[in-house]
């Protein structure tokens, strides 16, 4: 059941009730039995729990998503170190031919 806010026209008290939907609204304050006006209030509905961020999904899925690594680009100097040819000594071979 929600819970709804009214305010005295006449006095100013301010009051919370459960009703239902279907209840009718309250007419009277129970003080100076002025006029209550329904407030509009904040509301209460929270998300809560995991699986309501984006974060939430990145951090427990084992996939990637949509977040593809994208291949290393190599240098000339890996290359070289792990025993391919870099860029310079291949225009070096060219030059001297």
């Amino acid at each position: 059941m929600p819970i709804y806010e009214y305010q005295c026209m006449k006095c100013g008290h301010v009051t919370e009730v459960w009703q239902k939907f279907s209840d009718p609204p309250l007419g009277e304050c129970d003080l100076c039995h002025g006029k209550m006006k329904k407030l509009i209030s904040q509301s209460t509905f929270h998300l809560k729990g995991t699986g309501w961020y984006v974060t939430d999904y990145a951090s427990k899925s084992g996939g990637n998503q949509g977040h593809e690594k994208k291949p290393e680009k190599k240098t000339g100097e890996s290359s070289a170190k792990k025993g391919g040819t870099s860029k310079k000594e291949v225009a070096k071979k060219a030059a001297s031919e």
